[in-house]
């Protein structure tokens, strides 16, 4: 089973998009807790449009609970 990396990336990125909503943060609320990226990575992860590494997915999931 193969799924396309680019389906994945805008998957992800949808629902980092959705719990960050859902816990009233803002994209640069969201990068301060993650604390090593900017408000317009966070959005172009969103987007679907930015990789995000391992170390940096975990970080990402730890601040949104």
């Amino acid at each position: 089973m193969s799924e396309d990396p680019d389906r994945v990336k805008l998957s992800v990125g949808r629902k980092v998009a959705e719990k960050r909503r859902a816990l009233g943060l803002t994209q640069q609320g969201l990068a301060e807790k993650i604390g090593d990226v900017t408000p317009q990575y966070v959005g172009l992860v969103e987007q679907g449009r930015q990789n995000l590494t391992i170390e940096t997915l975990v970080k990402v999931a730890t601040a949104l609970e």
